[in-house]
């Protein structure tokens, strides 16, 4: 598996910011009341990841690294305005559905993590390749959340509708307790499929904090492990 490939592969399955890392959740929980929102907040992310992971890997040897997350919130801030204007302009409807949501980007946990972890320290392909394999598995995670909210809350999926005519709706799952229920069940159940193929004697990606080393998103601490309560030097 080439570096390029590794960054698609950790982002989508290994440590997908939604089901394995839990990052992001404010959008998460609050936009994905249809599979229509999830997706277009989901393809709003991907596009900030890797236009910022691009940039600020090209000005990671100018940027000096006392003011370095000043400089990383301005490049994010950029290309999220850019975004939002775009939405404003080509997609009103879906603008409107997001709301505020959309100029948050600039404090997603997920950019800002990326940009600190790994594109201030590799070349700018590696980091597009990075920002698009986080971006894309964000996305996937809040289709598949938007997906099963807007199918048992209204009967229907991407606007269609799907359910029978008898079906009545659960309109708790459009609310903001769903988006909790519906996220614990499908945790659970892809923590059930990872221990089912682990059961099977299979490989199964497992994400790692520095205090087990090996993280694949941080070449921080170079593969050491660092026991918890140790700083790195």
């Amino acid at each position: 598996m080439n570096k390029c490939t590794e960054r698609l592969y950790n982002g989508l399955i290994k440590e997908n910011p939604t089901f394995v890392m839990m990052l992001g959740m404010c959008p998460t929980l609050a936009v994905t009341t249809s599979a229509i929102n999830g997706i277009g907040m989901g393809l709003s992310t991907t596009v900030v990841l890797v236009l910022s992971n691009m940039l600020i890997s090209m000005l990671r040897k100018i940027i000096p690294d006392s003011v370095r997350m000043p400089a990383f919130i301005v490049v994010v801030a950029s290309f999220v305005t850019m975004v939002q204007f775009l939405l404003q302009g080509f997609i009103p409807s879906l603008y409107s559905a997001l709301g505020l949501y959309i100029p948050l980007i600039v404090v997603n946990c997920i950019i800002l993590g990326r940009a600190e972890s790994y594109a201030s320290k590799n070349p700018v392909i590696p980091s597009i390749f990075d920002g698009l394999g986080m971006g894309l598995g964000f996305t996937f995670g809040l289709t598949c959340i938007g997906i099963v909210r807007e199918l048992i809350g209204s009967g229907k999926v991407f606007g269609f509708q799907i359910m029978p005519s008898f079906y009545e709706p659960i309109t708790i799952f459009i609310l903001a307790p769903g988006a909790f229920l519906v996220l614990a069940f499908l945790v659970a159940a892809r923590n059930k499929i990872m221990k089912k193929l682990e059961e099977k004697g299979k490989e199964v990606p497992k994400a790692k904090g520095c205090a087990e080393g090996g993280c694949a998103s941080c070449s921080g601490c170079d593969g050491k492990v660092f026991p918890t309560g140790q700083d790195k030097e």
